[in-house]
């Protein structure tokens, strides 16, 4: 009862207010501001570093417009952005200036970062970590979250830099496609959502695929072979190449190689990355590892000012 005298209180409280501004001049100006529409030091830095130079824009506050509407969407925290555009641009954005060039940079990197706070969540057990749209822009999930992997190389890697290497690799493709038989070499190995099951969490490098969701089809294969070989050292490389064979003891009780084909298959899909990043942008793919590499290393050692936001 005391609800319904509330609302029916409310209720008479907006009529009288009605009823005493009908009287009053309306002014074409709102009373209602906005602090998440106010400039702040951040949006000035992202200016100077993203958007004038590259035309690239950062955007770290709630927009419906670029969220997906499937997903419950958490805002970005505010000094989590911050840290993460800085990640972004020293990682990625620099590392491309100096082993491809500003031009390479400005033509083909995303026009568009869109963060948020948390991770998108599927029915089936996954997650998004983020994606990559028309070419243009890169969505990164998990924001809030950055301060939890930001001392392991491995874990950034796995939750945000993993993601815009995989995402600017499919954008790369867009422009020019990867070679069609870079999808013959395991061509009958691809079972697109089955990926995530447990039938297949297993074995994947013996059957010549890089990561478990390099199973899923060949366009996230180049991606993944990509994005995993320029983000992993080459010791932690071969180690791979070495789990993706089967072995056996012969007679002397040796350790021997009976089945090479995983090795093969990946040696011969990293092939025809090497040579499609070298001969379609001229870049690489060994340099552009030893350079991504060093600058990781350098933010997971805090030798990189993250909060930094002077406008030089």
């Amino acid at each position: 009862m005391k609800k319904y005298i509330a609302l029916a209180l409310c209720a008479v409280a907006a009529l009288s207010g009605l009823t005493s501004c009908s009287d009053d001049d309306l002014s074409d100006t709102s009373v209602i501001t906005s602090k998440a529409t106010e400039k702040t030091p951040f949006d000035a830095w992202i200016k100077a570093n993203f958007t004038d130079p590259y035309n690239i824009a950062f955007l770290y506050r709630y927009e419906d417009i670029e969220s997906d509407m499937s997903y419950y969407v958490v805002p970005a925290d505010y000094d989590k952005a911050v840290k993460l555009a800085h990640i972004v641009k020293y990682t990625c954005v620099d590392t491309y200036d100096q082993i491809a060039g500003t031009d390479f940079t400005r033509t083909y990197f995303p026009k568009m970062f869109f963060c948020t706070g948390d991770w998108e969540y599927n029915n089936n057990g996954t997650i998004i970590l983020g994606t990559a749209e028309g070419g243009k822009k890169i969505f990164l999930a998990g924001v809030n979250h950055l301060d939890e992997y930001l001392n392991n190389r491995s874990s950034l890697n796995e939750y945000y830099l993993k993601t815009i290497h995989h995402e600017f690799t499919h954008i790369l493709n867009q422009t020019k496609d990867y070679p069609q038989d870079f999808a013959k070499v395991t061509g009958t190995g691809y079972v697109n959502d089955s990926w995530s099951t447990s039938k297949y969490e297993t074995g994947y490098l013996k059957r010549g695929f890089i990561t478990d969701y390099s199973q899923k089809e060949a366009r996230e294969d180049f991606a993944e072979m990509m994005s995993t070989y320029i983000l992993n050292t080459p010791e932690q490389w071969e180690e791979w190449m070495d789990s993706a064979c089967v072995y056996k003891t012969d007679a002397n009780g040796k350790r021997v190689v009976s089945d090479a084909s995983g090795r093969e298959a990946l040696e011969k899909k990293l092939s025809y990355v090497k040579t499609y990043m070298k001969e379609t942008f001229n870049i690489d793919l060994d340099k552009l590892r030893e350079e991504v590499l060093r600058r990781e290393d350098n933010v997971v050692a805090g030798k990189v000012n993250l909060t930094d936001l002077t406008v030089k």
